[in-house]
Formats: structure tokens, sequence, C-alpha cells
């Protein structure tokens, strides 16, 4: 049997004071939107409608990716209106999922809880309940049977009472929705067509409305201000955190630590320090220890690797045994090989760094090939850009760079040969020479260094000189 899953996604979202729609709003650094898609993305069969409105252009052009039917709500006049706007997208033996773009923490197993009560005698519905509903449409019920669903705002005294409340996540056939659908009327105190209105009409014709509960409250919470997307956020991340626990990964303090994306490769005995954050799609592997305020950005980090603390590492591959930081920074298309260590605030870019060598202090290199068991010292910079074009630097295996070098590309370093510290090197240098280009040095007998005077004797002379 077919699914068609409409995403009702076009509101404005006033309550975030953003330029930016609110389904466009991040969790774990993708949109909410994103995230009811993908969740919905997993059930079979589906054809997923999105209905948007607020910011068309914008949300089109950030999430053109999605494999989705797109349908505008040029006017947003409710989520039965929304819905109303896609009615000719489902057929009427299809079950129809309905879900929120604004929903973000909803699970696939929650929602084959609900579809699984899904017949052309029963609609189904997910409801919660809340200790203060305020807010929320009530779910009123007689003899233990939902009746009807009613806003806060068109709510009575008893009827604010109740604490099982409406989702607004639903799933019916299509040729019921069909024909609820066109009844649907706006007599209400916001002048809106309500979508909750189908479970009275539902009622009527003898159709059970069956509830189900999610897991968690969390789940089918919306996000509507800066307070709520901020709440889940953390909630989010605590569950990445609990699965990476469970496979075995040590976090120092799971509240400090964010889980942007995945991690497709996952090794054993990996410890994480505070405020480490994996954005994008990343491979760790055994015995990694990760130190705190660390950024890791789509990267390979291989076996017995450690990084200290304060490291940003961005499309980068870490060799096994190699030694990061503290503050290095390793650019894209960064590829060192095993036990390579780059030290305290070194930085590289578009470079390969070879087996066994050393980057250990406040250096830059890029667009280089540097060979194995190289040792560059500190200070070191490959001037790889003229203000056009870039050049690569080329170092060959076992040549020793001292402190405070320039390397001036295009040019290469020979094999063993060793650069003199403070040498500005603008051509090859010859395999096992040493190299180094210099000033004069001079001393200069007799010189005096300037030596500051007291303030009582400048103001003394200037008061003399005055008089």
């Amino acid at each position: 049997m077919n699914i068609t899953t409409i995403i009702l996604a076009a509101g404005k979202g006033t309550r975030m004071r953003s330029q930016l729609p609110k389904i466009l709003h991040k969790i774990a650094n993708k949109t909410l939107l994103q995230h009811v898609y993908d969740m919905s993305s997993t059930l079979e069969n589906n054809n997923i409608t999105i209905v948007y409105g607020h910011g068309a252009d914008q949300v089109r052009e950030t999430l053109k990716h999605l494999d989705a039917s797109w349908v505008e709500q040029k006017q947003q006049l409710g989520t039965g209106h929304a819905v109303q706007q896609v009615r000719e997208q489902f057929a009427d033996n299809d079950k129809v999922l309905i879900l929120y773009g604004d929903v973000p923490l909803l699970k696939i197993s929650s929602i084959n809880k609900l579809l699984a009560n899904v017949d052309q005698q029963t609609l189904a519905l997910l409801t919660v309940k809340l200790d203060n509903p305020s807010g929320y449409g009530r779910i009123v019920r007689d003899a233990g049977k939902v009746k009807k669903i009613v806003e806060e705002k068109d709510a009575s005294a008893d009827e604010k009472l109740i604490t099982e409340v409406n989702t607004g996540i639903l799933a019916v056939f299509g040729g019921q929705l069909r024909k609820w659908l066109g009844q649907l009327t706006n007599n209400n105190a916001q002048g809106e067509f309500y979508l909750t209105d189908i479970i009275e009409m539902a009622v009527a014709d003898g159709v059970d409305v069956v509830t189900s509960q999610p897991e968690t409250t969390d789940e089918v919470l919306g996000v509507n201000n800066r307070l709520q997307l901020s709440h889940l956020e953390r909630v989010y991340q605590l569950e990445q955190a609990n699965l990476l626990m469970e496979q075995g990964v040590t976090l120092i303090d799971p509240s400090r630590f964010d889980l942007r994306g995945t991690i497709e490769n996952l090794g054993q005995d990996i410890v994480c320090d505070v405020n480490v954050i994996f954005e994008g799609n990343n491979s760790i592997g055994n015995n990694v220890r990760i130190g705190p305020n660390t950024l890791i950005i789509n990267s390979v980090i291989g076996d017995n690797v450690e990084i200290f603390a304060n490291c940003v590492i961005e499309n980068a591959e870490i060799g096994e045994g190699s030694r990061i930081g503290p503050y290095a920074r390793l650019r894209p298309e960064t590829v060192l090989a095993d036990h390579v260590h780059i030290g305290n605030f070194v930085e590289i870019k578009k470079s390969s760094v070879a087996h066994g060598s050393k980057i250990n202090h406040l250096s830059y290199i890029g667009d280089t090939t540097v060979g194995s068991k190289v040792n560059i010292g500190a200070g070191t910079i490959t001037c790889n850009y003229d203000g056009v074009n870039k050049f690569r630097t080329v170092i060959g295996d076992g040549a020793f760079i001292g402190s405070d070098s320039q390397l001036v590309a295009p040019v290469t370093i020979g094999k063993n040969a060793t650069i003199g510290a403070g040498s500005t090197i603008t051509k090859d240098s010859p395999e096992n020479q040493l190299t180094l280009s210099r000033v004069k040095q001079i001393s200069i007998d007799g010189w005096q260094r300037p030596v500051k005077q007291d303030k009582l004797y400048v103001w003394t002379c200037r008061w003399n000189r005055a008089t």
C-alpha cells in the first residue's frame, strides 16, 4: 500500500524573530525540515509532498535537493487550508500521513505505530499528555472514545483542564481525508481552517479515532522560538551522545558534546574531552584521544591518534599514531601519513606529510609535499601565493628546515638537505647539502642604547628653559 506524506512547512515563525523562515533554522547543523524529511523518507512506498509558503524562494533554493513534490500555500489560512492545497496529490487508497516541518525529533518508531492503526474504519492520531497543556488543542473524549479536538482559544474552562493534547500528527485514508477537507469551515476565533476539525467529522461518519503516544514528549515538540530551538538541540545532542557511549565511546561530559553529522566508521576505546564537536561525515579509528575544545569536520582519523586541545581539523586525513596540537589547524586537503607530529600553532593547507615527519611549532605549510622523516623548525613558512597564483613546495625525505625559514614557491628542497635557520630560499636546494641565506652580521662599537629619562628630570629641564 502506498503512503503519501504531507509535510506542512508554510508558516512564518514570527516568534523566532528572524528573517530566516522557521523551517530553515537548524538543529545539529541540519534544517528543521530536513530532519522531518529524513525521518519520513525511511518509510517504504512513500511519496512526500511539502507544503511551503513563507520565504518560498529561499526555502526551495535551500532544500532543492529533497526528492519531494512542492506545493505553495500562497495564503496561510490554517492547517486545513494547507492540506486542501494538495488534495489532488494522493489517491483514495493511500495512507495519508500529516507531519510538520517544525517538529524535528519525531521518531520513525512512533510513525510506524501510528500507521499500524489506520484502516478504512479508523483514523490514527498521535497525542501526548502534558503537565502544562496551555496553547495546545485538547483531546475531548466520551466514555474513553475521542469525540473532538478543541483548540485553546475555543476551549471552555473545563476543556482547558484536559491534559491530553493534540500533536497535529495523524494518518488516514486518502478518500476519507478528501471528503472531510471539502467540509471544513473557518467559523472559529482565528478565522482559520483547522485540520483538527476532521476529527469530529470522522466521529460523525462512524470512523473510530485511535490514538497512540510517542516514547517521549520531546519527540512531538515544535519549534516556535529560540528557547524551544535550544531545548531541542540539547535533547538531540544528548541522544547522539548516549548512542555513542552505548557503542563504547568515552565522553568526559556528555552534556558538552555535539555531533552535527555522522561518524560512519567508529573504532573502539575513543575518548573525547569536553566541547568536542563533529560536523559532516567523519571516521575515527581505535584508541583515539581527542582533547577539549576541538572541532573535526569531514575528516578521517586513524588508529592511536592523539589530538590535543583547541584544534580545528577540516577535510583532512590523519594517519595512525600521529599527534596533533594543541592549537593546530588542519585545513582542507591535508593528508598526514603515519606517526606525523603537528604541534602548537601550526597550520597546514592542501599538503601531504609523509611518515614520521615533524612540524612542531608556529609554522604555515601550504600547497606542499613533505617527505618522510622531515623536521620543520619553528616559524617556517611556505610562501605559496603571489597574490594571483598558488605554487607548490616539495621537501624531500630526511630534510631539516631550520627555524624562521621562508620557502618561496615554486621550490624543491632535496633529500637530506639542511636549510639554515633564518633563511629565505628562492631556488632549489641540493640533496645532502646545507643551504642558507643571511645578511652579514656586524657589531657597532661604541653604540649607545637610548635610555628613558626620569619624568621629574625632564620636567625640571623644561621649566629651567622656560625661565
